[in-house]
């Protein structure tokens, strides 16, 4: 999975702005950030629509580059 932090750092967005824009708690952002919780595929459909992505291309911890 992608960084999210980083995400939100290239967007220059807080976690509550992307809790605003994809409808998922900042506490549960926060959480996922920290590792201590894992997204379901719903969390992760939110996330990336939030962030202008494909579910995949949110799951792709490589950030779309060769490996």
């Amino acid at each position: 999975m992608q960084d999210i932090q980083k995400l939100l750092d290239a967007k220059g967005w807080s976690q509550m702005e992307l809790a605003r824009q994809s409808g998922v708690s900042q506490g549960h952002i926060s959480s996922i950030i920290r590792g201590e919780k894992q997204p379901t595929v719903t969390i992760i459909e939110k996330l990336a629509t939030a962030f202008g992505m494909r579910p995949g291309e949110l799951l792709d911890g490589d950030s779309g580059q060769a490996s």
